[in-house]
């Protein structure tokens, strides 16, 4: 098969969608693979390295797309690239279709079809190609949070592990999920008092005998987590529904139980966000004020650390890459039900359920 990998084009994103290693299983098992010029200079990874290990190196966009036939990307196809998919054409990517019907509408008129990474499951019904970036804005999550606390940045001016004598800052995570658990196990690290909510009793109970009771979970409702509020110092959004779009956990009128300087880090930025006053922001903005509260929404956190993303995120697509260009997306999607649940869009339709109806569409 013929596989594109073209340069990604979202604001300050350096990520690749197949690493040199990747490039050269693809050509080891009789694939062609076109990567575009610059690609991943972003991470230092030049173009002589893919040459070396078989790729083939096309000057731009337009011509990786016109040679290949799966087109593997990290981030969503942005307008121009809509506009370069053809009906022959296998996407395979993070989509997030439920937040964003001008993408979903772009999909479908092309004609292409177009896997999601973020809704592919594995045997055990988990999410393994969301997990690597789950984990990656987990993490960060709680370092962009104690960075934007800090007064320099707006934030209440505390130090997220507090100092001897003094009160650590107080962290809600609001999702047990893996970006949730990340979240908690860096948040322990830095010394502060964190509160985890999910809706799943057996969750809880799992994370708590992982954190020795470090974490305080709690089952969560709407009023559990606006009565904690007003004591809060940092709000991490980690809530996921697969291919939906995330709900509405802090609402507009929950703002004014918090106090000022606080912040909310929306990790379901991409699903459209769990707090209602979110909007998507990039590296280059990251952060915006609604009542005296700061809100950071970077909808590619992961790209921040576009090293460390793109080795974590190649290791897991890897297989199914292999996969689609071996088999042929009709094969290999019937040989792995888990994987057809990665389709989203194919003959001008939106496939999964769960992003059609948040879409409004049948």
């Amino acid at each position: 098969m013929r596989i594109g990998v073209p340069k990604e084009i979202k604001t300050l994103e350096f990520r690749i969608g197949a690493t040199p290693g990747v490039v050269q299983r693809l050509v080891h098992e009789g694939h062609q693979v076109f990567v575009e010029r610059g690609a991943g200079a972003g991470i230092g990874l030049a173009d002589q390295i893919f040459a070396d290990v078989g790729a083939t190196i096309l000057p731009d966009a337009d011509a990786v797309f016109d040679a290949a036939e799966l087109i593997v990307k990290v981030k969503e196809p942005q307008a121009v690239e809509i506009a370069r998919l053809k009906p022959h054409h296998v996407l395979f990517t993070y989509l997030h279709l439920a937040a964003d019907p001008a993408q979903a509408h772009g999909l479908m008129k092309s004609g292409c079809t177009a896997i999601a990474y973020e809704t592919i499951t594995d045997k055990f019904g988990r999410l393994p190609l969301l997990a690597p970036m789950s984990q990656v804005a987990g993490r960060m999550a709680v370092d962009v949070g104690a960075y934007h606390l800090l007064k320099p940045q707006g934030g209440r001016g505390l130090l997220l592990g507090g100092a001897p004598g003094v009160l650590p800052a107080r962290v809600l995570i609001l999702g047990g999920g893996v970006s949730g658990k990340h979240a908690a196990q860096m948040a322990i690290g830095q010394r502060a008092d964190v509160t985890l909510f999910d809706i799943s009793a057996a969750r809880l109970e799992e994370l708590d005998d992982q954190f020795g009771g470090a974490v305080k979970t709690c089952f969560s409702t709407h009023d559990l987590v606006a009565d904690l509020l007003p004591t809060a110092d940092l709000v991490i959004g980690c809530v996921l529904i697969p291919g939906a779009a995330a709900p509405k956990l802090v609402t507009r009128a929950d703002l004014g139980r918090m106090r000022a300087g606080s912040v909310l880090v929306d990790v379901a930025i991409d699903q459209g966000g769990c707090f209602e006053t979110s909007h998507a922001t990039t590296h280059a903005d990251p952060t915006f004020v609604v009542d005296e509260v700061i809100h950071y929404c970077v909808a590619n956190m992961p790209g921040a650390a576009p090293l460390t993303s793109t080795y974590a995120l190649s290791a897991a697509t890897a297989p199914y890459i292999s996969a689609l260009a071996g088999k042929g997306v009709d094969q290999a999607l019937a040989d792995d039900p888990g994987f057809a649940m990665g389709l989203n869009v194919q003959s001008g339709r939106v496939t999964h359920k769960a992003a059609a109806q948040s879409l409004g569409m049948s």
